[in-house]
């Protein structure tokens, strides 16, 4: 890249000086390929970032839905056997693309434009550098239809083992985002994680027993959205997008706290020097003030871009932490730990709820 730093994230127009990188810079690829995911999540990124991004560059963005956790093997299997990469730019879980980077398969993305103006929030935790760069968080909240609870929110997640919900709890289909929150209502404490987590599985089994649904991302908004749940463990993403359908939907922060945890975006090695030029300033785009704006309020996130006004109905929102020091009343598990141990705790969820 040499002194190729990248182009104004607010503009994205392709750079005028000639510099060693303004070769690559005109010689743009066909499209450019980003991991994503469905519903919401796809629209907010079309909207706030690959749109434009088009417009300005007029590269063409295919938004690949792939399983998140797939992409990363995908990728280096192509770096193995020196193929291409399968997508540019891999927008994926924090902790997706920290195990991405740690096996070596992700470029340092320190040259781009923008980095100096974020959060701390941002910046990798457990790498070296800039293997990847955060782009909003978000808190698994205990999301609710209003209807089951006429005389005000839940205010504890032992809801979620409430026999009057059975068959009406939902829960992601790996556990994600509710092994802390399990933890500390189970009676354990975060200190304790990951070397005893027997409150975690004591308190699962607990639901378990509850007959909970296991989905994704849409099948959150679906079901909130079709009435076909009281209490869930959810984005607030998920929950937002059934709301602004119509559904009467609701979340809380209960008073055990709930868990909160990054996105981030990634770029991964083997693509042509092209490629990868344009791939970082998607990445520019995504983390600056005018791409972080949209992008984010349409998904109803926090934004690593400070001082940005959040939609008006987030607003004071504690499941919507704008700040810093709004991070330190959730509960948040080290980024090393759950690279360490999130996967297995997959496998023992998926033993635990029987389908594995």
């Amino acid at each position: 890249m040499g002194s190729a730093a990248g182009i104004a994230a607010s503009t994205l127009a392709a750079p005028a000086i000639l510099t060693p990188g303004a070769a690559l810079a005109q010689d743009k690829p066909r499209e450019l390929k980003v991991r994503t995911w469905g519903g919401v999540w796809l629209e907010s990124l079309q909207k706030g970032v690959s749109e434009p991004f088009s417009r300005a560059t007029g590269i063409p963005v295919t938004h690949l839905v792939m399983e998140d956790y797939l992409t990363g093997d995908k990728i280096v299997e192509a770096l193995k056997a020196g193929r291409a990469p399968p997508v540019h730019v891999d927008w994926n879980t924090t902790i997706n693309a920290s195990k991405l980077a740690l096996e070596g398969a992700t470029e340092d993305l320190g040259d781009i434009a923008g980095l100096d103006k974020l959060m701390p929030v941002a910046r990798p935790e457990g790498v070296k550098g800039w293997l990847l760069v955060n782009t909003y968080s978000y808190v698994y909240a205990l999301a609710y239809r209003e209807e089951a609870f006429p005389h005000g929110p839940p205010d504890s997640w032992q809801v979620m083992v409430d026999p009057r919900h059975r068959g009406r709890v939902a829960l992601f289909d790996d556990g994600i985002g509710f092994y802390s929150s399990a933890q500390v209502a189970g009676g354990g404490t975060m200190a304790q994680i990951p070397d005893d987590m027997s409150a975690c599985w004591a308190f699962l089994e607990k639901v378990k027993a509850n007959k909970p649904l296991l989905g994704k991302d849409p099948d959150f908004t679906t079901w909130l959205e079709r009435g076909e749940v009281d209490v869930c463990c959810t984005v607030t993403a998920d929950a937002r997008a059934a709301r602004l359908k119509g559904a009467a939907v609701a979340w809380t922060v209960p008073k055990e706290s709930a868990e909160y945890d990054t996105d981030g975006m990634c770029v991964p090695k083997g693509l042509p020097e092209n490629e990868l030029y344009w791939a970082k300033r998607y990445v520019e785009r995504a983390i600056s003030k005018q791409g972080q704006q949209v992008w984010c309020n349409g998904l109803g996130l926090p934004p690593v871009y400070p001082g940005l006004k959040p939609p008006p109905d987030l607003e004071g929102d504690p499941a919507y932490p704008a700040t810093e020091a709004d991070l330190k009343h959730l509960l948040k598990i080290p980024v090393p730990v759950l690279v360490a141990h999130q996967f297995d705790w997959y496998a023992r969820f998926h033993k635990l709820m029987g389908d594995g």
